[in-house]
């Protein structure tokens, strides 16, 4: 099944609580807070990160059409390490935990949207732990640009350099050649 729709079943469903604009650089979520809505990005773009010392590691990016979660707060309802800010100016649309179990249990139809988004999570990553080992940056990149071209129109470099291990001028390296 689609995002699209899946989208228009949550719309159908009146699931979507409320619509908030993130400013660029404001956050949607910080570390060490609890976060269980699932969000929907309608426009924008946002990074999900968590920091190590002094720097920030990105671990995915939302933007237009996407689903973010901090997955580990959802789960568990607790604190999460994990940091959800606007890349630039964002709109998502609010789906709390509560009236999406409620939704999710209401029907075997809606209990299989909801298996399918999981299974679209794990392989999501399952291939990010695979971009993580593998050591030559031209194959992290072109394996990043096989899945997600969308990624390059959407996130800037300096972002995407951090997603992928590597430095802004590598990434700008490989994108030339």
């Amino acid at each position: 099944m689609s995002k699209a729709i899946i989208i228009n079943k949550f719309d159908i469903g009146s699931l979507f609580e409320k619509t908030m604009t993130v400013e660029r650089n404001q956050f949607l979520k910080t570390g060490g807070s609890i976060d269980s809505n699932i969000y929907f990005v309608e426009n924008g773009s946002l990074r999900i990160f968590i920091t190590d010392g002094h720097e920030e590691r990105i671990i995915r990016f939302g933007y237009q059409n996407n689903i973010i979660v901090a997955l580990d707060s959802f789960f568990t309802q607790k604190a999460s390490d994990f940091y959800i800010q606007a890349i630039k100016k964002s709109t998502v649309r609010v789906i709390s935990k509560e009236t999406f179990m409620t939704y999710i249990n209401n029907s075997p139809e809606n209990l299989k949207i909801w298996l399918e988004i999981l299974e679209d999570l794990v392989l999501q990553q399952i291939e990010r732990e695979k971009d993580l080992l593998i050591q030559s940056p031209r194959e992290r990149y072109e394996r990043v640009l096989k899945r997600s071209p969308q990624l390059f129109q959407e996130i800037p470099n300096k972002h995407i350099a951090n997603y992928l291990r590597m430095t802004p001028e590598t990434l700008s390296r490989l994108k030339k050649s």
